[in-house]
């Protein structure tokens, strides 16, 4: 009779009596787990066809001394590795991960399929898995967070997920950039972003409820890319064909630096005629003209919370997410 197979690495530590972290340090190889415990683990495992993805790269004796770190664009196929944003927030985890003695393997996926991320994580060229944004993937990787312990995720922080992640609170970061122009007295209010994305999604939700709040009628949503010659076109056609807005919150730095070239271009002034807040704060903002106001991400911090993370992950460790307040940075551009 064909036993139930099980899929939960607390399942096999109840089977084997002892703790989730000692049955996924046996599978690693550990030799903090005596031999004879580690070789019952092992058999009860492939008793119960106990086989998510991490069980190949745990029943190696060694680790490969890497992390992958993956930029899955579902959303986004345009976007790449040079984007200020991932240059920035990829410098700060190879500090952090270099330092522990582990190298970095970058992946950029378009997702052809749903089993995109299991291939990566089966591949066993990584002892763990840093996704840097859920992009329109959530739904992919909350299937294989179930099973697969060493993984961390910077983006949302969405109700139920089964996965760790780390992120700023976006909804706030949203409500506090469309209360800053609010109280600049602009009334006309237009969000800029793809909000397919998670991220994006709650940063126009939480523009939106400012909005609302405030008794704002005038504020509208247009779908733009993060590319920045994808966004400046969207944004050249929109500036020409409708009524101009007096306010406008980017979902990202480099759709309000985009912006601000199309409004000069339309002999617009920023910010007189028009202001604009950014998201993220790269290195890039304050050196624009005007320098760029916009909602800071403490992208260092958060570099170091998902490499905390992952690591205590690694060894076997349950962990919680984490949600980083957002800071409001003013500059020139309002």
């Amino acid at each position: 009779m064909t036993k139930t197979k099980i899929t939960k690495i607390s399942e096999l530590a109840e089977l084997a009596g002892v703790s989730t972290a000692t049955a996924s340090r046996a599978l690693a190889g550990s030799d903090l787990v005596n031999k004879k415990t580690r070789e019952r683990i092992v058999e009860i495992a492939a008793e119960y066809d106990f086989r998510p993805n991490e069980l190949a790269r745990n029943l190696r004796l060694k680790r490969t001394l890497s992390i992958g770190v993956v930029l899955p664009l579902g959303h986004e196929v345009g976007q790449n590795f040079s984007d200020p944003f991932f240059i920035t927030m990829l410098g700060h985890l190879a500090d952090g991960l270099t330092g522990r003695g582990y190298d970095l393997m970058l992946s950029r996926v378009i997702p052809t399929d749903v089993t995109w991320l299991d291939r990566i994580v089966s591949a066993g060229r990584v002892d763990g898995i840093i996704i840097i944004g859920q992009s329109n993937q959530s739904e992919v990787i909350e299937r294989v967070g179930k099973n697969y312990m060493p993984m961390v995720v910077w983006g949302s922080d969405i109700p139920g997920k089964s996965y760790c992640s780390v992120g700023s609170d976006n909804r706030k970061g949203g409500a506090l950039a469309a209360q800053h122009l609010i109280d600049k007295g602009r009334r006309k209010l237009i969000f800029l972003g793809n909000i397919r994305a998670p991220e994006f999604a709650e940063r126009q939700q939480g523009f939106s409820g400012a909005c609302h709040t405030a008794r704002i009628d005038q504020i509208r949503t247009l779908d733009v890319h993060l590319t920045a010659d994808a966004a400046y076109s969207a944004l050249v056609d929109y500036f020409g064909n409708e009524e101009m807005p007096d306010g406008i919150v980017a979902a990202s730095d480099i759709i309000a630096m985009s912006a601000v070239r199309a409004l000069t271009e339309r002999r617009m002034n920023v910010p007189e005629d028009v202001s604009v807040v950014g998201y993220d704060d790269i290195p890039l903002a304050q050196h624009t003209t005007p320098p760029l106001t916009t909602i800071r991400q403490d992208l260092s911090q958060g570099a170091a919370l998902l490499i905390e993370l992952l690591f205590k992950r690694l060894a076997g460790e349950e962990t919680g997410s984490v949600v980083i307040a957002p800071e409001l940075i003013e500059r020139g551009s309002t």
